[in-house]
């Protein structure tokens, strides 16, 4: 009895194959025809604007990231590459004066 593999996201092909299980259990698949890796019926979870304002606060405060991802029930993955992306937005140049020399 076999079960009928889905078909890549990617490029609708029929050549694909289980390639072992992501961390929360779900059955990872890998299409041989372009190299995908997908699992069936992702459950992509969206940040809501509500959220990423809390962490805008919670980032001005010296609280670890894992506390903020563990607050705000997010992964600290999403956070660091949220927090990567917020930092890549500051300004890099700074002004700065001569000092006058007394004479």
């Amino acid at each position: 009895m076999s079960t009928a593999l889905p078909l890549c996201p990617q490029c609708n092909s029929e050549n694909v194959v289980k390639n072992g299980f992501i961390h929360n259990g779900k059955q990872n698949h890998l299409c041989n025809d372009c190299g995908r890796q997908f699992v069936e019926a992702p459950q992509n979870k969206v940040i809501s604007p509500e959220t990423k304002g809390l962490i805008d606060k919670l980032l001005l405060e010296k609280i670890p990231l894992a506390g903020i991802a563990r607050v705000a029930d997010v992964s600290e993955v999403w956070l660091q590459g949220y927090v990567n992306k917020k930092y890549a937005q500051v300004p890099r140049h700074a002004k700065v004066r001569a000092k006058k020399k007394d004479s």
